[in-house]
């Protein structure tokens, strides 16, 4: 017997809206950058500190926990960038996010540090961050993973925040692409046992 597939509703670009947001975590995701300035702008003119971080976030695990949980302790809001499906794929290539920009936005507005969440698909062709999101928001704060920018990248990011910190990363082994490596190694395995059921 075959399952029947439930329909989501679409919005206007196509993307489905999240269905299980509910109050405050529904208004921790702002996608426009201007009206995410206004509030920025409107926190720090109550004597407020805004941090902001970017990633990819895909495959949500213990390292990016620990990371907004430090990153948090920079200031009193904390908004997080996250890449599109679009921008991952230019850096990361083809076969990635394995989540959806959508549901990787929902995760992230679950997560205790986090006070906002915006999609950031502002790169190039090469999958370069063209800065969008802290050319509008001017952090007082840009926390960075260590290996995520090189140098002249750094600079750039300077230009448009108080200070840059960069931290190392926060978990000994695991990783986004450490666990994609791994269920590929495993899938020959994993499609026997479910041959098997």
């Amino acid at each position: 017997m075959k399952k029947k597939k439930i329909q989501r509703p679409q919005t206007a670009k196509g993307r489905r809206p999240p269905s299980t947001l509910k109050g405050r975590h529904e208004k921790k995701i702002v996608n426009n950058y201007q009206v995410l300035r206004k509030i920025a702008d409107g926190l720090r003119a109550a004597g407020c500190k805004i941090v902001v971080t970017i990633g990819s976030w895909d495959m949500l695990h213990i390292g990016h926990l620990r990371y907004l949980l430090a990153t948090k302790n920079y200031g009193d809001y904390l908004i997080v960038g996250v890449d599109s499906d679009h921008a991952i794929k230019k850096y990361k290539g083809p076969h990635r996010p394995v989540v959806p920009e959508d549901e990787r936005l929902e995760m992230l507005s679950y997560q205790e540090p986090v006070d906002f969440v915006t999609l950031v698909d502002d790169v190039d062709t090469r999958g370069r961050w063209l800065y969008g999101l802290i050319r509008a928001i001017r952090p007082d704060v840009f926390v960075a993973v260590e290996d995520s920018y090189p140098p002249a990248q750094r600079r750039a990011i300077r230009r448009y925040c108080r200070k840059l910190v960069v931290l190392p990363r926060q978990a000994e082994r695991t990783s986004s692409t450490n666990i994609f490596k791994g269920l590929i190694r495993s899938l020959p395995g994993l499609m026997e046992a479910v041959d098997r059921r």
